[in-house]
């Protein structure tokens, strides 16, 4: 799988990028938000024809445009919309700021850094992706079952999979 990461810090952008390539994906590394803002004018214009990330990994603040702000716009774009996204922040935020950002940037999961140990780290980010392949699956239908990049449109917002398999589609 190819992993979006966009990090202002060379630092930090270098080691996720050898992390990701240990843990057997392939990085798509920006240096700021504007380079990575760039690249959704690409996909977005039909110039870009390599692989599309099937995850996103981003600082909130760097140069240029910010992680928020390019979650927000890979919402809107269809071949990126449902991919995981996760930000990273060194500022302290409480976890109303962070589920503010989750709700109104389309964000899937806010983490503080200093970022944590690898195994900690590369948990965090399986669970979000496969939370996030758990929402895509239509009512009744095991995740095998599903084709990647199917998304599930009889669960209501707010509502996980195992709820309208329940029978609790409504309320």
């Amino acid at each position: 799988m190819h992993w979006l990461i966009a990090e202002d810090e060379t630092d930090i952008r270098n080691l996720v990028v050898m992390m990701t390539q240990v843990w057997g994906h392939t990085p798509m590394p920006f240096e700021t938000g504007q380079k990575a803002w760039d690249w959704l004018d690409e996909v977005e214009s039909g110039a870009y024809s390599g692989e599309l990330p099937g995850f996103a990994l981003m600082d909130i603040r760097m140069p240029g445009k910010r992680g928020y702000e390019i979650s927000q716009r890979m919402r809107t774009i269809d071949t990126l919309k449902n991919i995981p996204i996760i930000l990273m922040t060194a500022f302290v935020m409480t976890e109303d700021e962070m589920e503010g950002i989750r709700k109104k940037h389309g964000v899937d999961r806010v983490i503080n850094k200093p970022l944590p140990d690898f195994d900690q780290l590369k948990k965090t980010i399986d669970d979000v992706i496969a939370g996030k392949k758990n929402d895509d699956v239509p009512a009744g239908k095991k995740n095998d079952d599903v084709p990647a990049g199917k998304k599930n449109d009889d669960v209501p917002a707010g509502k996980k999979n195992d709820d309208v398999i329940a029978g609790k589609k409504n309320g």
